[in-house]
């Protein structure tokens, strides 16, 4: 059964850490400090990794569902989803060490 907004809004933290399924390979991990963090879990050489989307509510039902679907997109065209994003953040950190002023304060 697809989550709600309600139903997201209103998980409470309990004695143990749980994890409410959306659909897709997607779910709200709720630890037991009340944290609570997307997870995507989808299949990849014959594993079922899982990474994280973000938290709740800086990442809404709706924002994490686009996320899903990306990445799926990117899982559908053969792109590892673990090994893409450490390329996309090398990417960012050089992108920010090679600026004019990292460069003129070395």
């Amino acid at each position: 059964m697809a989550l709600t907004k309600t139903a997201v809004r209103h998980a409470k933290p309990s004695a143990k850490d749980y994890t409410l399924p959306d659909y897709d390979g997607l779910a709200l991990f709720v630890n037991t400090k009340g944290t609570k963090c997307w997870h995507f879990r989808f299949s990849w050489a014959d594993k079922q990794p899982r990474i994280s989307l973000g938290t709740y509510p800086e990442i809404s039902l709706r924002e994490a569902r686009a996320l899903r679907d990306v990445a799926r997109v990117l899982i559908a065209r053969g792109i590892d989803l673990r090994a893409h994003r450490r390329q996309e953040r090398n990417a960012l950190r050089l992108a920010t060490e090679n600026t004019f002023e990292a460069v003129f304060q070395r």
